[in-house]
């Protein structure tokens, strides 16, 4: 029952009846509208990085416009340095042990090249197959750091991984406030 502070005046008892279930109205139909706030900004904070990360994936299917997206056979009669190496000439090269993480034989301005990359890959160096001269890996043209940027987050540094998690955190409140509208609207019909 309802406290005097509650009730509406010069009601009639029957009517007194039903104002927990106006009540009860009044509050899913709020409950609703702030869901759909939500749910509308939601879908709007999740949709940016998930714009970026899709636009950088498209390309994978424009490899030349990607440096290093082409992949080309490697002629095996031209590759004169062993993998041991080629990790020695880039360890002399820059003075010290490195920590690469991965090294690969591609081909790179028509010539076998290994790549050393060492930590997040931000950093490599270039080591011809043939010869075994050492260089830096020049930076990458803008729709390359585009790509490396928005796919993988990198731009975020030390952020990435709480960026990563938040994000994730949110596309799944997202979905969850999105399946909640759709069972109270089929709930209505």
């Amino acid at each position: 029952m309802l406290s005097p502070k509650h009730r509406a005046p010069n009601l009639p008892q029957a009517s007194l009846q039903h104002q927990p279930m106006i009540f009860c109205r009044a509050f899913m139909t709020k409950m609703r509208s702030f869901v759909y706030r939500l749910h509308t900004w939601l879908g709007v904070i999740v949709a940016l990085p998930i714009l970026a990360w899709a636009s950088s994936g498209l390309l994978y299917a424009l490899p030349s416009v990607v440096e290093g997206g082409r992949a080309l056979p490697i002629d095996a009669t031209r590759v004169r340095i062993t993998p041991p190496e080629a990790l020695e000439r880039a360890n002399l090269f820059a003075g010290r042990q490195l920590p690469i993480t991965a090294l690969t034989l591609l081909v790179r301005d028509g010539r076998p090249t290994y790549q050393a990359i060492g930590g997040m890959g931000a950093d490599s160096l270039l080591i011809d197959a043939e010869t075994g001269e050492v260089r830096r890996t020049p930076p990458p043209g803008p729709l390359t750091r585009y790509f490396r940027q928005a796919h993988f987050l990198f731009f975020a540094g030390k952020w990435q991984v709480p960026l990563l998690v938040s994000l994730s955190f949110l596309a799944c409140l997202s979905a969850l406030t999105g399946i909640y509208l759709n069972l109270s609207l089929w709930r209505r019909r």
